[in-house]
């Protein structure tokens, strides 16, 4: 637990105060930081836990989770308030690249790290391909729906850092340029982290109220931090699946709802201060939630970690 709070809090503390002083550095600052720092960084991290059919699993086990509770979690008794997409919508996304990759570091073992990233895939392909229709019924236009798919899966930074992978892991220098990556890797982490920070720093003070009129808001937490881990536990349980395995999904369901969120509702003009408020209050008290998660986990099932 404490590892995990040494990485994240000094990251996001330093990018809100910078995100404070200074509004539009975060944006500046992304767009690099997407094309060619969480490549890279994402490639480092798969040569260094290794390539296998659990990613694939990941990704599958991360598609039938958002789905269920996209389906079902305005249905559950008391939780009225995600009759809006967007609460839905951020009740089951998660910052797994940017929380859930350093949760994984501080709990599991290397060989959770193919895991915690092909669960990435998957959500982010899920999130970017419907995101926008599903909180703003955004038209498709002409084009097909699996174009938008495959679009939106290889402009997506994690699909470049896997083929980048992939292509290296077939070459006789991969154990090479896994070691040169691997503290690259973790640096890119800590810069994403700081981005993270500057971003929320930014947000106007309405925006990530939370006062008792926001009934929704809080249902959505509850949802996003408690419920949807406890959904991906008992899926892992029930499939059955390994221990560590088990361990990787439900930590990437702990972390706090995705930035996604807020720029899909920027991007489609959608409950814009709900989204911001959904990704502050649950990055801050991720930071409690996910480490009791990950320190739970670490009791139940000791031989993953």
């Amino acid at each position: 637990m404490l590892r995990f709070l040494l990485e994240l809090l000094p990251a996001l503390l330093l990018g809100f105060w910078g995100g404070r002083r200074y509004p539009t550095l975060s944006g500046r600052l992304a767009m690099p930081l997407v094309r060619f720092g969480v490549p890279i960084s994402v490639m480092g991290l798969l040569l260094r836990g290794g390539l296998g059919g659990e990613m694939v699993v990941a990704a599958v086990l991360a598609v039938l989770a958002i789905a269920l509770v996209l389906l079902l979690a305005h249905r559950l008794p008391g939780f009225n308030g995600l009759q809006r997409s967007s609460l839905r919508l951020g009740s089951c996304i998660g910052n797994t690249a940017y929380v859930g990759i350093p949760l994984a570091l501080a709990f599991l073992p290397s060989e959770a790290l193919p895991i915690s990233i092909g669960y990435d895939l998957g959500a982010t392909l899920l999130t970017w391909s419907l995101g926008p229709m599903f909180i703003g019924a955004a038209p498709l236009g002409r084009s097909p729906l699996w174009s938008h798919w495959f679009i939106n899966l290889s402009s997506s930074p994690a699909t470049r850092g896997l083929l980048g992978a992939l292509l290296v892991q077939w070459t006789p220098w991969s154990s090479v340029v896994a070691e040169a990556l691997w503290w690259p890797s973790r640096a890119v982490i800590v810069v994403a982290l700081v981005v993270v920070g500057m971003r929320l720093g930014s947000l106007s003070r309405d925006a990530v109220s939370l006062s008792p009129t926001r009934l929704g808001l809080v249902q959505a937490l509850v949802v996003k931090l408690g419920l949807y881990p406890g959904l991906l536990l008992l899926l892992g349980f029930v499939l059955p699946l390994n221990p560590l395995m088990i361990q990787a999904i439900t930590l990437q369901g702990a972390a706090p709802t995705a930035i996604s969120l807020l720029l899909i509702a920027e991007s489609v003009g959608v409950d814009q201060e709900r989204a911001a408020g959904l990704v502050f209050w649950s990055t801050v008290l991720s930071l409690i939630t996910a480490s009791l998660w990950g320190t739970a986990l670490s009791l139940l099932m000791p031989s993953g970690g």
